[in-house]
């Protein structure tokens, strides 16, 4: 997909040039300039959703310089001189966390931004006016973009009243001038957290612009939410993005939806692909961050593996099953059509959560906690040894801005890996065991992660959830973009001043699948015409631990719930492939692109989100068969609100490994393949979305809605949100498909 460092200078301005062409195309259709349909029209999409390889526009097309079968490629990103391992990564942003009381009020919300107290969180969306600026076409709209009334309410309100608030803006890169990474500088490679932080890839590179990246309250690095179970957290998300939606850089949306991925609450807190805000509006979500089954199972809440940390160092126990204890999320944006757009631009941010099974202290021995490696200072919640690593490939151009090709549908890749948004960075270690939280936050390039010296990794959860017990392996099993991997890294086995990195096997030619998982030796060999393969991370041991590690992997960490008493209430297939059709015309709600999803046999559809595809009933279990229709590409399918378990790969038990013998939220179907699992449906109700997680993918239209019925949400089906800066309107679902309802 990129050229090769070493190409001649004839092939780069033939590459340049194709870009700067193709790069008009993609700031028309971005910025609503133009459309498909045009682009079909003039010859340059094919109705299948494919960009033509048009000579001098296309990096698929044949080059003039290279023969008639070899395509151009992109431009490879410039590196300004910049060499890799030279500058220290950064922890992530921790996120001020705010007792809630009522009536004290949080930041101001109004189109002026001034810090006066703003209002109180509301169950039901705050629908009190404000002026429209112009340029959304002025005249009034609510203060809150959450859609309004009773079906968007906060459902469970009064059962999991507010008691932290957590306030972050939208808004274009700047300078951090409040970096609070949560451990000292000697626990951050030395980074001195004081002194500003610019928002570039290195500090050798060029400053990312305001209109390049959109990260979370402007700034690097990503930010980092804490939350423990059961404490009930406002995120107050502001959208301070430009008014003008061609002010964008050449991609991206300024219109978001937050969704909290995989977290157990109502949709109207799930960030629904259709219930978006715009600048100058806020969106409070509200995450009770309760174990699943909380309405029925553990009632008396006399079990004290289902709790919560207390400042003490105690247990508050809760209803639920401690076996749905989640550990790590993310959140990302989720806006309908663009959400690989804005991730890329910077949209994403992790999210670790506590219980009291996974305390974030490993010193408290109470029989209860698992005493992962965290550390000591705190109750819970302990940073120390446990890191959050948020992995994806990026590319810039010329000028060192960050660049994306919107029209490659099939897959987006960078040519250039960044950890925590720096490039190739260093962290520096103890002679001790480690945690590392690892987010592909690509939008579609897939990892396959090992140690240079192949030396053992344990892992000990999966997506959000911890395993039944850890499994040690030399090379982690691939990881699609979404998924989370939590390993433990024992670095007491190499002597002060060795390195070791981490390094990607998974190569690459374009965004559909994995080429090749290539051996530690030869992704260490230089040869892979894949940029992204070999060494992304290098751990210096720097120094002996400070103090002793006490820290443990215990043979069982958390068992999965048994289901098999539960009736099974409907089996339901969906099968996800190319050539898909349209059979609405909603200009609100559907759109079209190569990729859809067969539902139970029907036709393959592309997306509408006022289409229902499935509703299941609140209170059930039912069966769900996720199958990839070819063997030329991979799908990594996230369903929202529940977890699911594997039954069987291929129609094989014995082909699920053990590292996917826990709950999952991501399920990489592999070429060709399928995944049947096992999902209920408890405690919150609404719609939701299902959706490949390669995400231009979803983007061009491999997408689905769902919901959960006769849940607190009250109507079936439920009205669709038609957002506008003036308001939202509702409208009538488009398409109820004839097996959604049984």
């Amino acid at each position: 997909m990129y050229l090769r460092w070493n190409a001649s200078k004839a092939r780069i301005r033939e590459a340049e040039n194709a870009r700067g062409n193709r790069a008009q195309m993609i700031q028309a259709y971005s910025q609503g300039q133009v459309t498909r349909r045009d682009f079909i029209k003039w010859g340059l999409i094919t109705t299948g959703g494919l960009l033509v390889p048009i000579h001098g526009l296309s990096p698929y097309a044949k080059s003039a310089y290279a023969g008639d079968e070899i395509p151009t490629g992109m431009p490879p990103s410039p590196m300004f001189g910049v060499q890799a391992f030279t500058q220290p990564m950064p922890r992530f942003d921790v996120l001020p966390r705010k007792p809630y009381t009522p009536g004290t009020g949080v930041m101001n919300p109004l189109p002026t931004f001034a810090g006066r107290p703003g209002p109180d969180p509301t169950i039901e969306a705050n629908t009190t006016q404000q002026p429209v600026f112009a340029e959304l076409g002025g005249g009034t709209g609510p203060i809150e973009g959450r859609p309004p009334g009773p079906i968007w309410a906060h459902q469970q309100w009064n059962e999991f009243p507010p008691k932290v608030v957590v306030e972050v803006t939208q808004e274009g890169a700047k300078v951090n001038t409040g970096y609070n990474p949560g451990v000292p500088s000697s626990l951050n490679s030395g980074i001195d957290a004081v002194a500003p932080l610019r928002p570039a890839f290195h500090p050798s590179l060029p400053q990312q612009g305001a209109l390049k990246v959109w990260t979370f309250n402007g700034t690097l690095p990503p930010k980092l939410l804490i939350g423990r179970c059961h404490e009930s957290i406002i995120f107050r998300h502001h959208n301070r993005l430009p008014l003008n939606r061609r002010h964008n850089g050449g991609f991206g949306r300024h219109t978001l939806s937050t969704h909290e991925h995989n977290g157990h609450h109502g949709a109207e807190n799930d960030g629904f692909a259709g219930a978006f805000f715009y600048p100058g509006q806020f969106y409070d979500y509200h995450y009770p961050i309760c174990h699943g089954g909380y309405f029925s199972v553990n009632r008396e809440a006399t079990d004290p593996r289902c709790g919560s940390p207390t400042d003490g160092g105690g247990i508050e126990k809760y209803p639920g099953d401690w076996r749905e204890t989640m550990s790590t999320h993310w959140f990302h944006d989720h806006m309908f059509s663009f959400t690989a757009q804005n991730v890329y631009k910077g949209n994403a941010g992790m999210f670790n959560l506590y219980s009291s099974l996974d305390r974030g202290n490993e010193a408290i021995n109470d029989g209860v906690n698992l005493r992962l490696p965290s550390g000591t200072a705190k109750p819970w919640g302990n940073l120390d040894y446990d890191v959050n690593l948020m992995i994806a490939d990026k590319a810039w151009d010329r000028e060192g801005q960050l660049a994306m090709d919107i029209f490659e549908f099939d897959g987006v890749l960078g040519d250039v890996m960044t950890v925590n948004l720096a490039y190739k960075p260093y962290f520096e270690v103890e002679r001790r065991k480690y945690r590392f939280r690892i987010l592909n936050a690509g939008i579609s390039r897939f990892l396959k992660i090992a140690l240079s010296d192949s030396s053992p990794m344990i892992m000990i959860a999966n997506d959000g959830n911890l395993l039944p017990s850890p499994v040690t392996l030399t090379r982690l099993d691939e990881q699609g973009t979404a998924e989370r991997y939590d390993i433990v890294i024992d670095f007491s086995r190499y002597k002060v001043g060795d390195k070791v990195w981490m390094v990607n096997l998974a190569e690459h030619s374009n965004g559909k699948k994995v080429d090749e998982n290539l051996s530690v030796q030869e992704a260490l060999s230089g040869a892979s015409h894949d940029p992204c393969v070999g060494k992304f991370l290098e751990f210096r041991i720097a120094r002996n631990p400070s103090e002793p590690d006490v820290s443990q992997v215990p043979s069982v960490l958390c068992p999965n719930p048994d289901l098999s008493k539960i009736p099974v209430a409907a089996e339901r297939v969906f099968e996800f492939g190319r050539g898909a059709d349209q059979t609405t015309n909603d200009p609100v709600s559907s759109f079209f692109g190569p990729w859809g999803i067969r539902t139970d046999g029907k036709d393959m559809l592309n997306a509408d989100f006022g289409r229902i595809s499935a509703a299941p009933r609140l209170g059930t279990r039912e069966i769900w068969t996720l199958k990839n229709s070819g063997g030329g590409w991979d799908h990594p399918v996230h369903i929202h609100f529940e977890e699911g378990q594997i039954l069987a790969r291929d129609g094989s038990a014995n082909k699920v490994p053990a590292w996917e013998r826990g709950r999952k939220d991501v399920y990489r179907l592999r070429p060709g393949g399928s995944v049947k699992l096992t999902i209920q449906f408890r405690d919150f109700g609404g719609m939701f979305m299902e959706h490949c997680h390669n995400s231009p993918h979803e983007d061009n239209a491999m997408l689905l809605r769902w919901e959960v019925r006769d849940g607190n949400a009250s109507l079936t089906p439920l009205p669709t949100p038609i957002p506008t800066p003036q308001g939202v309107r509702f409208e009538d679902p488009t398409e109820i498909l004839s097996t959604a309802y049984r």
